[in-house]
Parts: C-alpha cells; sequence; structure tokens
C-alpha cells in the first residue's frame, strides 16, 4: 500500500539511537515514518511509501550513503537530507551531486530538521 507524498517519510540510519530520535522528530512533523537501519531496506521502503522525506547516513553497512542517495533520487523527488558525523566538504558535495537536497552533520538541532521538513511538506501542499 503506498501512503502517499503528503504523509510519509523514510530514515536510513544505522544506528539505532539517532534512528529512534529522527524518527520521533519526523512523526511529531506528522509523518508516519519507516525506519531502515542501511540502504538496502531503505530503497525498499522508499519504493513502498513513497515518501516526502528521505534521510541518509552517509556511512552504513552494506551499500554506502553516496550509493544510497543516489539509488533513491533514481525513484523518487522526495526531499533528501543526509545527517552523518561526517564534516568533510567533498563529501557534502558528493553528496549534493549524487541527489541529497540538505546536508546537515551530527550532532544536529532536531528543531532544524522539523523546520526544513515543515518547509518541504508547505511546498508540496502549494504544488
Amino acid at each position: 500500500m503506498r501512503l502517499g507524498i503528503h504523509r510519509s517519510a523514510v530514515v536510513i540510519e544505522d544506528d539505532d539511537e539517532i534512528r529512534n530520535l529522527i524518527c520521533a522528530v519526523l512523526e511529531r512533523a506528522g509523518l508516519y515514518v519507516v525506519a531502515a537501519p542501511n540502504g538496502l531496506d531503505g530503497l525498499a521502503a522508499v519504493r513502498a511509501a513513497d515518501p516526502a522525506v528521505v534521510t541518509v547516513d552517509l556511512r552504513m553497512p552494506g551499500i554506502g550513503g553516496i550509493e544510497t542517495i543516489k539509488r533513491v533520487r533514481a525513484i523518487s523527488d522526495a526531499l533528501i537530507v543526509v545527517l552523518t558525523a561526517v564534516t568533510a566538504k567533498h563529501e557534502e558535495d558528493a553528496s549534493l551531486r549524487a541527489g541529497a537536497d540538505l546536508y546537515m552533520t551530527k550532532p544536529f538541532r532536531p528543531r532544524e530538521l522539523r523546520d526544513r521538513v515543515d518547509e518541504r511538506l508547505r511546498q508540496l501542499r502549494e504544488a
């Protein structure tokens, strides 16, 4: 069952604690959230949920974050937010070239993530 672009998010993050935090922030924004511990599971979730927002960590087991971003972008126009501990400028550039829309470093401010998501949802409603 497809949930619709205005109602869902996919969180692709291998750290349980951070994944739970991101899910809580997105749920407070009014989204149904599907969590995935790796890129392959995340891609399956994106196909199933047709999300408005996808968050991706760069350092994960299996396929890495950059490849995950490329594959998500090939099947979705969702807002892709990279949430990572990697602060290197070349990683940020590679993420944006791969199709990410935002690059936020950990630790991130939950309020900033929520504000960005709220802005995206507002744009979708107005489209």
